[in-house]
């Protein structure tokens, strides 16, 4: 789909203006070029000056017979037809006319007019006396050799050829800064992310640009931030993986020294194994939800029944009370969702809140209509975390010790519950409640499940 900002537009607009350019140039500064071509120059007309000047001199000293004197000697420089005549155009030597040359005369031109070159015989020339040119005047046929437009194939030459060349080459140039440019910065940072250099950007002026090519390098900048960040959760996790694994292979190590009761040694080794396969299936299960990105199924959700089942779970693993766990979230609350990853992801919540709570404390969950979006937030009583830590408790095994009451897990919880949310379109962040911490997420409307029930009543 073209836009006001394709770089169609831009290349057309190039090109036609272009083209405009060099039709306007080639006819005024040609049609410019041609005219000066067609006027004497300055030596030639000072030269037929010249003549004209010796003629009013032979005449002044010599009349009819100095004129005739002149005239021989004149027709020995000059191989052209040449006379003198006066205001009358009878010429002052006496003699006669032929009629050709009188039809001749009725088109003399002045030496400050363009010199026509349509004929095939050389123009002739009308030169007054210099300082009486109301008693005679010089009347020449052009010498060859003061022609007007001698450079005339040099400035055709620049005209048609220099010039139309060097505008082409500055078009090639702004199409070479246009297209070109651009697209060797994309080589040379798919050059940068073979060598591993995944920190590599392109220029600010390219990703700024409102065209096809700023699409194609913010969507470059894009797919480098996420190949970088995805390379740098990949390392991660693999550290952090191999850090906890230590523990509990210590701890095995240690069991299968020292252990001398064999059911003793196999309930260690049971909840060894346990806690390394579930180590292993949330680092799995994080790197999946880093490289997945194929598009999620939503359906309709209604978030207090989703509650009640997940709740129920809860209480059967963690012998809490049902009456602990309060929902006040309203029956209208229907969020666009994946009921899996939504499942999972507030049930990893829930179980961070039990793990964290104190004994007697209570969790609850409640809802809030916020344009939309459904603003749900789960508060439990376990006394919060520090401010510079909100966000840092999402991160990959980051556990706070001390922060909270209680211990166990590894950290993954609230990083897959962030993944999971995200990929619904949602957010989920963290803040300080009145007694602990609140785990706040943000969901679209389902419109459609609200829309029938208003039709109903």
């Amino acid at each position: 789909m073209l836009d006001r900002h394709s770089l169609f537009w831009r290349l057309a607009v190039l090109l036609v203006g272009f083209c405009l350019l060099m039709i306007g140039l080639s006819y005024t500064w040609g049609r410019h070029v041609e005219t000066q071509n067609a006027f004497l120059s300055e030596p030639a007309r000072q030269v037929l000056r010249g003549y004209a000047g010796e003629a009013e001199q032979a005449w002044r000293e010599g009349g009819h017979a100095g004129v005739e004197r002149w005239l021989g000697e004149m027709r020995q420089r000059e191989s052209g037809w040449v006379d003198v005549l006066d205001a009358r155009l009878r010429p002052l030597d006496g003699a006669e006319l032929s009629t050709a040359e009188v039809q001749r005369l009725t088109r003399l031109r002045g030496v400050d007019w363009p010199m026509s070159r349509r004929s095939v015989d050389q123009p002739w020339v009308r030169v007054p006396f210099p300082t009486s040119p109301e008693q005679g005047m010089l009347v020449i046929e052009l010498p060859e050799r003061l022609n007007p437009g001698q450079y005339r194939l040099l400035w055709r030459v620049l005209t048609n050829g220099v010039i139309p060349g060097l505008f082409t080459l500055l078009l090639c140039v702004g199409l070479y800064r246009m297209l070109i440019v651009p697209l060797n910065q994309l080589r040379e940072q798919a050059k940068a992310w073979r060598a591993d250099q995944l920190s590599a950007r392109l220029d600010s002026r390219t990703i700024g640009r409102h065209d096809e090519l700023g699409e194609l390098a913010r969507a470059f900048d894009q797919m480098a931030e996420r190949l970088q960040g995805t390379v740098a959760l990949q390392q991660q996790l693999l550290r952090d993986l191999s850090h906890e694994m230590r523990t509990p292979l210590s701890r095995l190590r240690v069991a299968c020294d020292g252990e001398n009761d064999l059911e003793r040694l196999r309930d260690r080794l049971t909840r060894e194994v346990d806690c390394m396969q579930q180590l292993v299936e949330d680092t799995l299960q994080l790197a999946w939800q880093d490289a997945e990105r194929a598009p999620m199924n939503l359906e309709p959700i209604q978030l207090q029944a989703l509650w009640d089942m997940l709740a129920e779970d809860a209480c059967y693993e963690s012998g809490w009370s049902v009456a602990r766990l309060r929902c006040e979230v309203p029956a209208n609350c229907w969020v666009e969702g994946n009921l899996n990853h939504l499942a999972q992801a507030l049930e990893n919540l829930l179980r961070n809140a039990i793990r964290h709570s104190p004994a007697d404390g209570v969790i609850s969950l409640s809802a809030k209509r916020e344009g939309g979006y459904w603003r749900i937030c789960l508060e439990d009583q376990g006394g919060g975390v520090a401010e510079e830590d909100l966000e840092r408790i999402f991160a990959p095994f980051s556990r706070l010790d001390g922060s909270r009451p209680g211990d166990g897990g590894f950290g993954l919880g609230l990083s897959i519950a962030r993944g999971a949310i995200q990929r619904q379109g949602g957010t989920l962040w963290a803040a300080n409640g009145k007694r602990g911490l609140c785990l706040c997420m943000r969901l679209a409307v389902h419109h459609k499940v609200e829309d029938s029930a208003l039709l109903s009543r």
